[in-house]
């Protein structure tokens, strides 16, 4: 995921987690936040020691990024993104896990209609 498209600073997470709404589904739990002051899309993922070790932990965070790298066009801009990865996550398929991220971003309102 290219510099411009993450949240990196825990500052960033907190004011995610703090003002913006949160959807959910069984996989993800998406907390999102309008940011007028950038036009495009910033994506923080987060993980828990709970689900795993560092291996698996770092597997997903990289699925889960390049799942929106992939689709960062179909996104709604000017958004800051938390998605919290839960246990029911943890051995998917990448299709799936796809397909479950896209459900909860559309739940979200942020996935668009091409």
């Amino acid at each position: 995921m290219q510099k411009q498209y993450r949240l990196a600073k825990r500052k960033d997470f907190g004011k995610v987690y703090k003002l913006g709404q949160s959807v959910a589904n069984r996989q993800f739990v998406i907390y999102v936040l309008k940011n007028p002051k950038t036009e495009r899309m910033r994506t923080g993922v987060s993980v828990s020691k709970k689900l795993g070790g560092a291996v698996l932990r770092n597997r997903l965070r990289r699925q889960v990024k390049e799942i929106m790298r992939l689709n960062v066009e179909r996104i709604e801009p000017g958004h800051d993104i938390v998605i919290i990865v839960r246990r029911a996550a943890v051995g998917m398929a990448y299709r799936e896990m796809e397909k479950s991220l896209q459900h909860a971003l559309k739940r979200a309102s942020l996935w668009r209609k091409n």
